[in-house]
């Protein structure tokens, strides 16, 4: 009978500079959680999407889950430092995040990031292929933390390199732009806004689109209540720095109107 060499785990290098440092704000600080949703072979390769959840400061009513998600495309590596630059922001100020569970993903597509393409290596756009039945592994574990987490709302960060300025996605729910318009407003201190009539093939105003291409990343469809969705896009030629910025800005104004506007409905 002859051996079969077994063939080691190779975990790729380029994607452990990346969240390492997640790894090491999560061992410093024990409001930072950091797991493993979901992996999936390639080879002699296995690659991971990584979650690390800020829990915030309780309230007096049930926290709310927000998940954040980075690098859905693989070269928009902006949004992976804004949810770094994030979670150091909250470990340093954490009521920012009072009442919520921050869940954040900033490495959804570890093949695409890998190659410095958008796609995955499949050569497929993991961000229209959402509640499509997908086979690739990437879609099926985000499509399973959806259901499982069932997020009072979804945030999606992406870069444009066709756009000069910031937009955002708010379709579905007038709360989305609710919680859009003061986002971008906010982001607006490093970044100017697009205010074309048309961006991304869309009719915009504001810098606000009302409409999205379908199979992008959203909540299971029967979840109920939908939660919130937001898509902020930051310009993708512009420095990864002011780019994260923006998004890190973004972010933690969504929170805050978040938390007026719960606070709110529990006044009426």
């Amino acid at each position: 009978m002859v051996a079969t060499e077994q063939i080691p785990m190779v975990y790729p290098h380029t994607l452990r500079r990346l969240y390492w440092p997640f790894v090491s704000l999560a061992e410093a600080c024990p409001a930072v959680i950091g797991t493993d949703p979901g992996s999936f072979r390639l080879g002699a390769r296995r690659y991971t999407i990584p979650r690390f959840t800020f829990l915030g400061p309780t309230t007096n009513v049930p926290q709310k889950r927000i998940g954040v998600f980075a690098l859905l495309h693989g070269d928009e590596p902006a949004g992976a430092l804004a949810l770094l630059n994030l979670l150091t922001t909250l470990v340093a100020d954490p009521q920012l995040a009072s009442g919520y569970d921050l869940v954040t993903y900033p490495l959804c597509n570890p093949t695409g990031y890998e190659d410095g393409t958008r796609h995955n290596r499949a050569g497929l756009d993991l961000n229209r292929l959402f509640w499509t039945g997908s086979s690739q592994p990437e879609v099926q574990i985000l499509e399973r933390e959806l259901r499982e987490q069932a997020f009072d709302g979804l945030i999606a960060l992406h870069a444009d390199d066709t756009s000069e300025g910031l937009y955002g996605y708010a379709h579905g729910r007038e709360l989305n732009e609710d919680l859009l318009v003061p986002a971008l407003r906010a982001s607006e201190r490093v970044i100017p806004c697009n205010h074309d009539p048309l961006i991304d093939g869309f009719s915009a105003c504001a810098g606000v689109i009302n409409d999205c291409f379908k199979g992008v990343l959203r909540p299971a469809p029967e979840q109920r209540p939908q939660p919130f969705e937001i898509i902020f896009e930051t310009p993708g030629r512009a420095s990864l720095e002011l780019q994260a910025q923006a998004a890190e800005l973004a972010v933690l104004s969504i929170l805050a109107e978040y938390r007026r506007f719960i606070s709110y409905a529990q006044d009426l």
